[in-house]
């Protein structure tokens, strides 16, 4: 459903790819000459003329080699090579030993938004270790070594089904807002002349698969779900956090490609929101332009409408055709200089062209790589990232009772399973098996067979996603018989399964029942595991289920038939030592649900519409499996006394104590969802959270304040964000499906930029 606006902005893609006027070019100007200190130089000039300064000394076809994520060097001018591409979703990725902390799914789970923001502070560090040492080895940074990392990925993870949901922090817009807006905060570092790394919000905007459709697909949500769901996280990201990047998506919208789309790039990005960074494109999204979208013919007229709609950096090589473009009247230089400006004002902001004793962050070396204190915040977060799902008992695991403990499961000894994607490499990961026979102590026979694999008829998969097929696992098979008769001789029994980012992720070649180029086409656990679980459950022994995914399982014979459920994702170098310290009782669960479990893949709308109806906990109308903000304890939290005001500053404050009646201490997630009056808004929506610690027997007073931006709407006759007047309901609860108390307060219209 397009509105009046986004039809002209589709109607405006033409006019940008038609020839500049004559008098938009302005006349040929040769470099000048560098002298012996050129001004760019200089740390004690405005930034601005510094930037300018280098681009004027610079050719046309210069210009344009900037303009790709393989920025060549220029010698003549002292300007190094550099990479603009580099990763760092969960730790430094894909350049050797660093810290891994748990996949991003995780992190969202723990609902933490200090601890998200010291993660990426010490990613940062590492970073500029491995930054330092690149140049004093080699005098510039190549790919995955640079300090322009394309991360966070704020997509809103609409469909269970999308496999690089587990890169997100979630369904919700609020909570990603939060999170995002944390990790970039850290990652970049709050330094009055210097950023740390820079950080870069992605996929802007509208984008989360169908992983192989991405090159062709086009996205047409309403214009409610456009503005009240799709874009408020990357707003948070660009007017609060001051992202210094933000990268455009494969996809259409509206018709337009993401990468050459005035609507976005321009009139929301830089007009609405004004974002003053620079706009990177996904890698070959300028050639989807005309290659695959089909909406222009030549590379030069790609490039064009690309550079003109907003978009500054080429992750690809379209972008070289730039020269062309000038020369066929399609762009200026100007425009050229524009996108540059931006582009080279990142790395000056990085301290890139300024000597090492000026820059804070360049005493970093390896030394400060995968240190001890990194390990330990790494399992600081897998501690943090643990949903308990269910517990009738069986947990925590009583050393005393135990005298033999059956661990079983294809994802219980696999290290690939703890690093997600977009992962680096740890020193020294730590497997659920080895954590679990570590905490088991000397008093405990573990024995271990994995079962079964994690899909049936795969044993293993290459890092892109080809299969190797072995014949499939049942009842009949060796592996499945011997974890049967372990379980018979055991006192309890520790399922670990679920799938891995080998079998969902970014678009792959892999194609099995369930699995399609990276989504899943189907969200229930992998048949093979739950005939294994059946069989373990008819031993009579007790069986614990730990599930590893990235994504929302449906398990609903598993969460009728079995005494306890544990969430761990894909928890990082240390998820091993951290899941045995839940099952064990040496720490007590508190990590809560970033997204919706769900009973059956029947319960979703289809895959490819991006209209939010029947989505996400806001949504959705049918009975979840677990709920979004889920996650049980083995302590009680009792809350009591909420009060809901006006304050100075923000729309409302709430205050409520919450109360550990329990025997144990523990964390609690105070969650506060509001209700808007009217029709056709969210069911409910997350506006206030807090994680807090609260002694067992003792208390704590939670204060959380909503903001407007938290319970605003879209008004698609006002074209504009309002509060509608009316009276709200602030329901304050541990859960989205457990409400404690509810508050209400009466509001007046106010209409918002």
């Amino acid at each position: 459903m397009r509105h009046p606006r986004l039809l002209a902005a589709g109607l405006a893609l033409a006019a940008l790819i038609r020839p500049a006027a004559a008098q938009d070019t302005p006349a040929p100007v040769a470099p000048s000459a560098p002298a012996d200190k050129p001004l760019f130089t200089n740390p004690a000039q405005p930034l601005d003329r510094r930037v300018d300064d280098l681009i004027g000394r610079m050719t046309l076809p210069e210009k344009v080699g900037q303009l790709v994520n393989g920025a060549p060097g220029l010698e003549r001018l002292g300007l190094p090579a550099y990479n603009y591409w580099n990763e760092a979703l969960h730790g430094v990725a894909r350049a050797g030993t660093a810290t891994v902390f748990p996949q991003t799914i995780g992190l969202g789970a723990t609902w933490d938004t200090p601890l998200l923001k010291t993660i990426a502070d010490t990613i940062a560090t590492e970073a500029r270790g491995k930054f330092n040492t690149e140049l004093k080895t080699r005098g510039s940074a190549r790919q995955y070594y640079g300090l322009t990392f394309w991360t966070p990925n704020i997509n809103l993870f609409r469909d269970p089904r999308w496999g690089r949901g587990q890169e997100t922090y979630g369904e919700d817009t609020f909570l990603t807002g939060r999170m995002g807006v944390a990790f970039i905060e850290g990652l970049q570092v709050d330094d009055p002349t210097y950023l740390k790394a820079l950080a870069c919000a992605k996929h802007y905007a509208v984008h989360s698969g169908p992983e192989p459709a991405r090159h062709t697909f086009n996205a047409v949500p309403t214009e409610t779900d456009f503005y009240d769901n799709y874009l408020p996280h990357f707003e948070a990201a660009v007017r609060e956090a001051k992202v210094g990047c933000v990268m455009s998506a494969y996809n259409q919208v509206y018709g337009a490609s993401a990468t050459g789309s005035p609507l976005l790039l321009t009139d929301i990005l830089r007009q609405r929101w004004g974002f003053q960074g620079y706009v990177v494109s996904d890698c070959d999204a300028v050639g989807d332009i005309y290659r695959t979208h089909h909406l222009v013919a030549t590379a030069p007229e790609a490039a064009a409408l690309a550079l003109k709609s907003g978009d500054d950096l080429n992750c690809g090589n379209t972008f070289r055709s730039l020269t062309a473009a000038v020369t066929q009247g399609l762009v200026t230089e100007a425009d050229i200089n524009l996108a540059l400006h931006r582009v080279l004002a990142g790395r000056f902001r990085l301290g890139m062209f300024d000597p090492a004793d000026k820059v804070p962050f360049s005493k970093y070396s390896l030394a400060d790589v995968d240190t001890p204190a990194n390990s330990a915040l790494a399992l600081q977060a897998a501690r943090e990232s643990i949903v308990l799902l269910k517990n009738t008992g069986a947990l925590p695991l009583d050393r005393a009772k135990l005298k033999r403990l059956a661990v079983i499961g294809p994802n219980a000894d696999a290290t690939v399973m703890l690093l997600g994607n977009y992962n680096g490499t740890p020193s020294k990961p730590v497997t659920i098996l080895q954590g679990i026979r570590t905490a088991a102590g000397s008093g405990v026979q573990v024995d271990y067979a994995s079962g079964c694999p994690t899909v049936p008829g795969v044993e293993r998969l290459s890092r892109r996603g080809a299969a190797v097929a072995v014949p499939p696992a049942g009842p009949e098979t060796p592996d499945f018989q011997a974890a049967v008769e372990l379980a018979r001789a055991a006192d309890a029994v520790i399922f670990v399964g679920g799938i891995s980012a080998q079998l969902e992720g970014e678009e792959m070649s892999v194609n099995l029942d369930g699995f399609a180029g990276g989504d899943r086409t189907r969200i229930e656990l992998p048949a093979g595991q739950t005939a294994l679980l059946q069989a373990l459950q008819a031993t009579g022994k007790p069986v614990v289920f730990v599930n590893c995914s990235g994504s929302a399982m449906a398990m609903p014979w598993e969460a009728e038939h079995l005494p306890a459920i544990v969430q761990a994702w894909y928890p990082g170098e240390n998820g091993g030592t951290a899941v045995a310290e839940v099952l064990f009782g040496d720490r007590n669960p508190s990590g809560r649900l970033p997204v919706t479990f769900y009973r059956t893949t029947e319960d979703l709308p289809a895959f490819d519409d991006y209209r939010m109806a029947n989505r996400t906990y806001r949504y959705f109308t049918g009975t979840p499996l677990y709920a979004f903000g889920h996650g049980l304890s083995y302590t009680k939290f009792q809350y009591s006394g909420l009060t809901v005001a006006r304050a100075s500053g923000t729309f409302a404050r709430l205050s409520v104590d919450v109360a550990n009646t329990g025997d144990r201490d523990g964390n609690e997630v105070v969650q506060v969802y509001a209700h808007a009056p009217g029709t056709g808004g969210p069911r409910q929506q997350l506006c206030a959270f807090k994680r807090v610690s609260v002694p067992k027997g003792g208390h704590v007073s939670v204060t959380l304040d909503v903001t407007p931006e938290s319970i605003r709407r879209w008004d698609t006759e006002k074209k504009a964000y309002v509060i509608a007047p009316g009276i709200y309901a602030f329901q304050v609860g541990a859960a989205s499906d457990d409400i404690r108390a509810t508050g209400q307060l009466m509001l007046a219209a106010v209409a918002l930029p």
